[in-house]
């Protein structure tokens, strides 16, 4: 069963395996983030770290149980009890309702433990 995880520096390797694996897939929906998303990915992804632990945003990743990386989900821009919800799935479990339960979750523990209003995820778009 997929677990929503919050984002940890241990989970890079699987992001970025995640992220070069659906590439295409996402391209087709939303624009490509470019050679140098990918040649940068580290330095992203430190500064994805470093604004989650400024709480500015809470980033999560739904992780299988062969511990790779199935989606992304992410509260951005935190403030006044509101954030953005933005999130992304493998192409392999796309129309399955995997997201939908993610979202689910992640809007649960957005008022559980980030203390955001039952209205305060208010738009969705690709992250």
């Amino acid at each position: 069963m997929p677990k929503l995880k919050p984002l940890h520096a241990g989970h890079a390797p699987a992001v970025l395996a995640f992220e070069l694996a659906n590439r295409a897939y996402f391209a087709a929906s939303v624009p490509d983030r470019g050679d140098d998303f990918f040649d940068r990915f580290a330095d992203r992804y430190n500064a994805l770290l470093a604004e989650q632990e400024a709480g500015i945003c809470a980033f999560h990743v739904l992780v299988a149980e062969d511990g790779s990386v199935l989606g992304r989900f992410n509260l951005v821009d935190i403030e006044d009890h509101t954030a953005e919800l933005g999130y992304r799935v493998a192409q392999r479990i796309a129309g399955h309702g995997v997201a939908t339960a993610a979202v689910r979750g992640l809007c649960r523990l957005a008022a559980a433990q980030y203390r955001l209003g039952p209205l305060g995820v208010y738009s969705t778009y690709w992250s």
